[in-house]
């Protein structure tokens, strides 16, 4: 007799605030932090962007307004005063061959069973003007220095396995947990997911380097995930 996989009824968890250790406890994932995979090594790889006059006059705003007040920000400070001229930067505003970047969206799957419900605040996915499709390809999520609301790793594997089980092809999927100033670049394939060790945008070099690498996986986007 065939064994019959216990549901989670939806309506018990569309609320339920996950953290990283119960995720991995659940999903039976394996958090990869000493060495970086194969994939997170491809990804860091980078020299440091050149930029035209327009870019570097913004690269010098957004990093002076980072330094002088993100301390202070809320969320919402955050986003539209740092992130979003970052996200300029690092070329991932530009929508290309149907891959749009949405802010704020609710996704949600059943995975293993379980219903997995959370609001990205930033990826890249297929979709047409303000209606988002699959495949997912990036996710980000972020929460201000002070008094942050949920737990921005935990979000971003919910992200991870919402678009492991709607994607209709199996390829990694890269993200950015960001807390305050501090910047941390995930890899997910398949149950293992890589952390890269921390970036701070408020220090000019790991701002460059953070763009530099938001820039490398525009190229992995367009030339291997949605191409290969």
């Amino acid at each position: 007799m065939a064994k019959t996989e216990k549901t989670t009824d939806k309506n018990d968890v569309e609320n339920k605030q996950w953290q990283e250790a119960m995720l991995i406890k659940t999903f039976k994932l394996n958090k990869i932090k000493r060495y970086k995979t194969p994939l997170m090594e491809e990804w860091l790889d980078v020299d440091l962007p050149v930029f035209n006059d327009f870019e570097q006059t913004l690269f010098d705003i957004t990093y002076m307004k980072g330094v002088d007040n993100i301390e202070g920000w809320s969320e919402e400070d955050l986003k539209m005063k740092f992130i979003t001229y970052v996200l300029e930067l690092g070329w991932l505003n530009k929508d290309d061959n149907g891959v749009i970047g949405y802010f704020d969206k609710m996704i949600s799957a059943t995975v293993e069973g379980t219903f997995l419900k959370v609001k990205s605040d930033f990826m890249l996915a297929t979709g047409i003007l303000n209606v988002h499709e699959e495949p997912y390809f990036h996710f980000q999520e972020y929460k201000p220095q002070l008094n942050p609301s949920g737990e921005p790793m935990a979000q971003l594997l919910e992200a991870f396995l919402i678009g492991q089980a709607k994607n209709k092809i199996s390829k990694p999927l890269y993200g950015l947990e960001i807390i305050g100033a501090t910047w941390v670049f995930v890899v997910m394939e398949d149950k293992d997911y890589c952390v890269s060790e921390p970036y701070s945008c408020v220090k000019k070099d790991d701002l460059l380097r953070i763009i530099a690498i938001l820039r490398k996986f525009k190229h992995i986007l367009m030339t291997r995930l949605i191409f290969d």
